[in-house]
């Protein structure tokens, strides 16, 4: 799934408010595992996904899932550590 410029800064905005939904969410995870922000970037996908799945997305924990068997034990922690940190800003 290809998104465009636009959806992937909505995204990103979207993620920056109260209002972040699992959709919002899961299309961040989309985004940096497939490599549209500009490299994949699994950890950062991993931390997406575990917030959509915290949020209520089944999809999302399968994909949580499924990187995390592509990452090492620290970076699933690494990954882990910044959703904790993104929840404790408030932004939910």
């Amino acid at each position: 799934m290809a998104f465009t410029d636009m959806e992937i800064a909505e995204a990103h905005e979207a993620a920056r408010t109260t209002a972040a939904q699992s959709d919002d969410l899961y299309k961040l995870g989309l985004i940096y595992s497939t490599g549209q922000s500009g490299s994949v970037d699994l950890v950062q996908a991993h931390m997406w996904f575990n917030l959509a799945a915290v949020r209520g997305s089944d999809a999302a924990k399968e994909c949580r899932r499924e990187i995390a068997d592509q990452l090492s034990k620290d970076e699933v922690a690494t990954a882990q550590k910044r959703a904790r940190e993104w929840l404790a800003k408030g932004v939910h």
